[in-house]
């Protein structure tokens, strides 16, 4: 089992993609709540460079509100994270898959929540 639904994005530059993820994200009720730009911080801390990468928290406040009523410690693996990563094939999405990492928790209706974000965090790789 994946634990990420993936797309390559090709002739779009990072900045056009990262765009274009957010749009999608939002026309699906999620929010950003953390961001991280792994690039900039591997140079500040390490002095490494690496091509583009960035970490989008992605929240959608009705499915966790549902999570949280079922499952109160559930926010330890919230939020549901969006990867964007320049590669040499071009700009890479990569959602994780909900269902993998709230299978390990063992409570059925929050495994219900999980389908439907994941479900939802499929059209957005999708519509990018």
């Amino acid at each position: 089992m994946s634990y990420t639904m993936n797309r390559v994005i090709q002739n779009a530059g990072f900045a056009e993609v990262d765009e274009r993820t957010r749009k999608a994200l939002a026309d699906r009720g999620f929010g950003i709540l953390t961001e991280i730009d792994v690039k900039a911080t591997m140079k500040k801390k390490l002095d490494k460079d690496m091509l583009a990468y960035t970490i989008l928290g992605a929240c959608n406040p009705n499915m966790a509100w549902e999570a949280i009523g079922v499952e109160p410690r559930v926010g330890a693996m919230l939020p549901c994270n969006v990867i964007l990563r320049e590669t040499t094939e071009g700009v890479e999405v990569s959602a994780v898959d909900p269902v993998s990492s709230m299978t390990a928790i063992g409570n059925k209706q929050l495994e219900e929540i999980a389908g439907e974000v994941r479900d939802m965090l499929s059209e957005v790789v999708n519509a990018i």
